[in-house]
This record gives C-alpha cells, structure tokens and sequence, in this order.
C-alpha cells in the first residue's frame, strides 16, 4: 500500500501584533513569560482578517535558550466570521542569534529556527474547513511582532 505524499499548501500570511513582555519568573518548566497580543492582520487567498486584541502567549524559556510557544486568539474575517487560532511550536538557535531576536533587532529568520502548528476553530459554516485541515508554519519574530506564513498540509 502506497500512501499519499504531503504538499504544502501557503494559505496566508500572518501578522501578530504583540504587547509588552510579562514575566512570571522562573518555574518547574522554565522561564514563563505571557506576550499579550494586541491585534494583527491575516492575508491570503482563502483567509484575510483582523486579529482581535485579547490573546497572547504563554511561552516557557529554556535553560538551553530555546522557547517553547503556545499561543491562543481570535481574528475576525472581513466578512465578519470569528476564527479561532491556537499555535505550538518551538523557537531556537545559537546563542548569540537568540540574544539579538531577544534584543529586538531584526534578524534574518534563516539564522534561527522557529516553527509552529496552528489550529484553527470557526462556528462559521464558510469556515468549516479549518477545523478539518492541519496547518503548520514557519515564522520571525520581530521586535513587536511575530510574522508566520501559515500553510495547510494537502
């Protein structure tokens, strides 16, 4: 039995626009550090929308410097749909690549590796396809902001 291949299918392009970093401090994990999010745009093809503000990221800093994500928010479709999404991923890199993405400077996110699992829920039935597609991504963080390319495996 031969199983079918996977292909990557590029669905949009993500925004996230992120707060001030709140850290709680070291716990049995790691560092935890909640990002609050703030708002952003989604843009693609098959899904383009405003993320709502209210969300963020309750991520975990490593001893070894890497940084595991775990985001949830919402985004609205410009045709007035509520999206739901949830990421997981895993941020790292060399050392000194790290403390300058930690500074806030613009680094080139071939340098480092950061990558995501998305889900995504929506009650609208224009939307009903997000619940039933893997998605994942590959992202940069930017001194305010998070950008991913998010694509549905096919």
């Amino acid at each position: 039995m031969e199983l079918p291949g996977l292909e990557l299918e590029r669905i949009a392009r993500v925004h996230v626009e992120l707060g001030d970093v709140l850290s709680v401090g070291p716990t049995a994990g790691g560092v935890r550090r909640v990002v609050p999010i703030v708002g952003g745009r989604v843009d693609g093809d098959r899904l383009h929308g405003e993320i709502l503000p209210g969300g963020a990221d309750w991520q975990l800093v490593h001893d070894d410097g890497s940084t595991t994500i775990d985001t949830r928010y919402i985004a609205r479709t410009d045709d007035g749909a509520v999206v739901y999404l949830a990421t997981s991923g895993v941020r790292h890199g060399p050392d000194a690549v790290i403390r300058r993405v930690a500074a806030g400077e613009t680094v080139d996110p071939r340098e480092y590796y950061f990558r995501l699992g998305v889900r995504i829920e929506s009650g609208d039935e224009r939307y009903a396809w997000l619940s039933r597609t893997v998605f994942v991504a590959t992202a940069a963080r930017l001194a305010d902001a998070v950008v991913y390319d998010l694509y549905a495996l096919a």
